[in-house]
């Protein structure tokens, strides 16, 4: 058999391996990262394409810090706007597919490092967002709420009617993760008799370190490139999560 279609053949033997795990499962849980999102055109932080591959007046790590935010606000947003805000992007299939095996009562949460609400359009409900979201924005002063587009659409430093600063409702560099959010996620993940991973190269800590409250039989990996978790896993698969899922 030719070396392309063996690995084919290998891929599809796993494709059906992750169905017969679906099937067998009760209570799955779902963690993902910038790679779920890739494909409705929101770039990831550490792909050879990602925003820590551009060039910048300051490295994108120190410009989404709490420091960087507090010191250099307008600098912050000047980025924030072009690279972290995308209105336009729409759920893609591996979004979509967790919708429905959470509609179907095999999925029990979603555990997610993104910041892009796209789980949560395409259906999901218990969502569980690491890193905050884009489309909450609050008075630092008041604590009043403003959307994504209003960030998206104001000059300089947007300022609340207060006269206070607004910042957008995401962890950055330096800031703890919310308690009460990674409570439940660890509780999720400690639940579950099986762990879907996906589009992430598990880099991040605290979020990485999750997996090990994983107590169930199947720890699955759905990634582009090899991850920390991959000799830990029953079940690998080098491929986009949006192309896999398409095909369960």
């Amino acid at each position: 058999m030719p070396l392309f279609h063996f690995a084919c053949a290998r891929i599809m033997d796993k494709i059906q391996t992750l169905r017969d795990i679906i099937s067998g499962s009760r209570n799955i849980v779902f963690f993902g990262g910038a790679g779920v999102s890739t494909e409705s055109g929101i770039p990831d932080f550490r792909s050879q394409d990602g925003l820590y591959a551009q060039k910048y007046a300051y490295p994108p790590e120190t410009i989404v810090s709490h420091t960087f935010f507090v010191y250099h606000t307008r600098e912050f947003y000047d980025f924030y706007r072009t690279k972290m805000i995308y209105l336009n992007a729409k759920p893609n299939a591996a979004h979509i597919f967790l919708a429905r095996l959470e509609s179907e009562g095999k999925l029990k949460a979603v555990v997610t490092q993104n910041i892009d609400g796209l789980h949560q359009s395409a259906g999901s409900k218990n969502v569980f967002e690491l890193h905050g979201s884009v489309l909450r924005n609050y008075c630092v002063k008041c604590g009043k709420f403003y959307s994504a587009e209003f960030i998206k659409n104001s000059q300089g430093v947007p300022k609340c009617s207060c006269g206070g600063v607004i910042k957008p409702d995401v962890v950055l560099y330096e800031e703890p993760l919310n308690a009460d959010v990674m409570q439940g996620a660890i509780e999720a993940i400690s639940r579950a008799d099986t762990l879907i991973v996906g589009g992430t190269s598990l880099a991040v800590y605290p979020a990485a370190g999750f997996l090990d409250y994983f107590q169930g039989d199947n720890l699955v990996v759905v990634n582009r490139t090899p991850t920390p978790a991959d000799s830990k896993a029953r079940l690998v698969i080098n491929d986009g999560i949006a192309k896999v899922f398409t095909q369960l």
